[in-house]
């Protein structure tokens, strides 16, 4: 049996490799490239790297604009409705107290969860080569000539 049964070896820029949804997501939510997961993903707190340092993957075909605020908001809405239904059940504190607690929870809650979040949804496309991760992808040139 040789050691090097089971290992592949993936050559940059090859369209045919697997690439793994879910360790794709994992790392891109852990603020790791998800092609070799060295590489730093976000440059700041949601400015993605336009390519990866360690292995040299291109980051700026990414669209994750709108999904992650989407996903953000449906979890901690339901998190944080929840939390002032229980709270209101077991205590009974005026609104003002409820206003104290939660509103400050929230605005915490998504500010942590955002960057995990869209970097999962990198990670995302990066695994379904969308937007331009997929190298056979052909580039279209408008030169404004007629044929």
């Amino acid at each position: 049996m040789s050691a090097h049964q089971g290992s592949e070896t993936v050559t940059f820029g090859d369209n045919s490799a697997e690439r793994p949804l879910g360790r794709s997501i994992m790392r891109g939510m852990a603020n790791r490239c998800p092609a070799c997961g060295s590489g730093r993903l976000f440059r700041a707190w949601l400015k993605p790297v336009d390519a990866c340092a360690a292995c040299g993957e291109e980051m700026h075909h990414h669209r994750s604009d709108d999904l992650p605020p989407y996903i953000s908001i449906v979890i901690i809405g339901h998190i944080a409705v929840g939390g002032f239904m229980m709270t209101d059940m077991v205590l009974n504190i005026p609104m003002w107290a409820h206003f104290a607690i939660w509103v400050p929870i929230t605005i915490l809650a998504a500010l942590l969860t955002l960057q995990p979040i869209k970097g999962g949804v990198i990670g995302l496309q990066w695994a379904l080569r969308m937007h331009g991760f997929d190298r056979k992808q052909q580039k279209v040139q408008i030169d404004g000539s007629s044929h």
